[in-house]
């Protein structure tokens, strides 16, 4: 692993896919992973065609073993609301899917499937987290989602193509704009088992994922700047690390490396595992009543607690880099296919690359390529690959200086410029002012002094507005200055100063019994709901007291197995109060509003008393 802050760069005359080569990643998996990077011409022909109408029906277009990527650009007329996708594995009948799970069984036994999830997903969060993931499983049944079946399928079938022939694949093109050329290297997944496989978020048929690497011309060589990887919940300048980042990104030579999550093979710049939170849609009027009883909760009651939305389900993506690597003088090395706007099946097909799940937050259905998004409009990092890492605002380093001399000329300039017109106009204002003062005490010059008073008015306002810009003007020249000199003398910017929001790895869980806080996490909830049952069943009276009871023993239980005891009991006690407070404003509402207005009375009596006396 190099560790080196060298640039080495390639000739600037290399070939396209001289400078894919040069700069391809290496990614590394997770063990167990069961998906990797292939070529969508093997997968177009172990796939069927279809289309979704609009009147709720789908079509076969093309049959397993008859579809080709050149059939993919043909065109197929559609009403709107029409829906074209592929279809790697078939639909599925009972036997077919108590076949496909056994099936896969012996192949995970075969294979000796090694991934362990560690300590789970539900003993890092609390038990309102684990309410709210209940919630999330219970929209699976309402919503479309791909079966447990077709997951073991794709795994039968995808081995199968492997067996066939080993291959890893990655579709790369190389973009030139704004004087920075990218690097696109498009990876192809038959399968996201995220949900089935790692108990993620969500499972879908194919899976694009993209690593970019940002080159600029440097002494007749182009040299990597940035790399990008595509990842879940982040944006912009979020997604790219500097070349010379080594907090962040780990190179192999010139090669960035890459830690892809299992199932969702989303990309990492660490090795780890990474919790992503999937918030719940709620109403705009039950998101406002949170905020206040959370600002209330924080600033009015002085208590701790996060500012996001609890209702919020905790995932983890498994990032451990444990497993199969791909990449130059690893394990298993890439084949490379080059792709552009002039590749027919990339520009020419719309649809989805896989099963159109109909999931109305579009969790389970297939992604298109990698030109469109779902609903057949451009993909951004497609067609702005510089906006999809925030580098659309940033000229590449050896023209950074000339830029910035420019822009300090201009800004000159314009101060020069205002200056002239601030002496212009404030001498204009001063004389209008003076002959506005002439004009009072005269009562027949009462309209020509309205007019003049408007005029003299819009004229202040205007010198006003000049003379903050040339203030502000002046703050950025001395900014823009000071970064004058450091360029000059050859300082950069801090490596990391333009990230907002950075994926951390989550930190072991702060528990005190690994294997008794998983079974607290796997039975708690079914405690709290039995329970709920047993006290409406043998004690309706007192079912609503008693479930407040049960809910404050299982969170001082969850207290003790966080080590949280002191802090929990502090929460307990708060809400206590505010209880105990409600009740008796409730009870005895009248004496204590009584009791409110007279000692009003009494303060606003004592401080006229004290006026009078002053």
């Amino acid at each position: 692993m190099s560790t080196s802050n060298d640039r080495h760069g390639i000739p600037s005359t290399a070939s396209d896919l001289e400078l894919l080569r040069a700069f391809e990643p290496v990614v590394r998996f997770t063990a167990g992973e069961q998906f990797f990077p292939m070529d969508v011409e093997r997968y177009v022909r172990s796939c069927s065609l279809w289309l979704y109408h609009s009147d709720d029906h789908d079509e076969q277009v093309v049959p397993e073993g008859e579809l080709t990527l050149e059939m993919l650009r043909e065109p197929r007329a559609a009403t709107f609301g029409a829906v074209l996708y592929l279809r790697f594995v078939p639909p599925l009948g009972i036997e077919d899917s108590a076949r496909a799970l056994a099936d896969l069984a012996r192949l995970r036994r075969k294979q000796a499937y090694t991934f362990r999830t560690g300590l789970g997903r539900l003993a890092r969060g609390g038990l309102v987290p684990r309410l709210i993931d209940a919630v999330f499983s219970a929209t699976l049944l309402l919503r479309g989602r791909v079966p447990k079946a077709t997951a073991a399928v794709a795994v039968l079938e995808y081995t199968r193509l492997q067996e066939q022939e080993e291959r890893f694949v990655y579709h790369g093109r190389v973009v030139r704009d704004e004087g920075w050329t990218v690097c696109q290297y498009w990876l192809f997944f038959a399968y996201n088992n995220w949900r089935s496989g790692f108990h993620g978020v969500n499972d879908h048929e194919s899976d694009w994922e993209l690593v970019n690497v940002y080159l600029y011309e440097r002494d007749g060589e182009l040299v990597p700047e940035w790399a990008g990887y595509a990842s879940h919940d982040f944006h912009g300048a979020d997604l790219r690390r500097r070349w010379d980042d080594r907090a962040d990104l780990e190179l192999d030579g010139a090669h960035p490396v890459v830690f892809a999550a299992a199932g969702s093979h989303a990309s990492y710049f660490r090795a780890g595992e990474y919790q992503a939170d999937v918030p719940l849609p709620t109403p705009p009027r039950m998101r406002e009543a949170i905020d206040r009883v959370g600002k209330f909760w924080r600033r009015t009651l002085g208590q701790a607690g996060g500012r996001d939305s609890p209702f919020r389900a905790p995932f983890i993506d498994f990032a451990r880099g444990d497993g199969l690597s791909v990449g130059p003088g690893r394990e298993r090395e890439w084949t490379p296919v080059e792709i552009s706007e002039a590749t027919p099946w990339a520009a020419e097909y719309r649809g989805l690359w896989g099963f159109y799940a109909q999931d109305p937050i579009s969790g389970e259905d297939a992604p298109a390529g990698p030109m469109y998004n779902r609903d057949g409009s451009p993909r951004a990092a497609w067609f702005d690959p510089l906006g999809f890492a925030g580098l659309d605002q940033l000229p590449p380093p050896p023209v950074e200086l000339e830029v910035l001399t420019a822009e300090v000329g201009t800004l000159n300039g314009r101060q020069g410029e205002l200056a002239e017109e601030i002496t212009r106009e404030a001498a204009e204002l001063q004389r209008l002012g003076l002959r506005l003062e002439s004009m009072e005490g005269n009562s027949h010059l009462a309209a020509q002094h309205r007019r003049l008073a408007a005029e003299v008015s819009t004229l202040a306002s205007r010198v006003q507005g000049l003379r903050r810009e040339r203030s502000e003007n002046a703050a950025v020249l001395e900014s823009l200055e000071r970064r004058l000199v450091r360029l000059r003398s050859g300082q950069r910017d801090d490596a990391r100063a333009h990230i907002g929001n950075a994926a951390e790895p989550v930190p072991p869980a702060e528990m005190r019994f690994g294997r008794v806080a998983e079974l607290w996490a796997a039975l708690s909830l079914s405690t709290l709901l039995i329970g709920v049952v047993a006290l409406i069943q043998f004690a309706p009276a007192d079912a609503l007291a008693g479930v407040f009871v049960l809910m404050i023993a299982l969170v001082v239980s969850e207290s003790i197995l966080r080590a949280t005891f002191v802090r929990t009991i502090n929460l307990v006690a708060v809400v206590l109060a505010l209880i105990a407070a409600v009740i008796l404003l409730l009870h005895f509402w009248k004496p204590i509003v009584m009791g409110a207005v007279l000692a009003l009375a009494a303060f606003l009596l004592w401080q006229r008393v004290r006026e009078l006396r002053a």
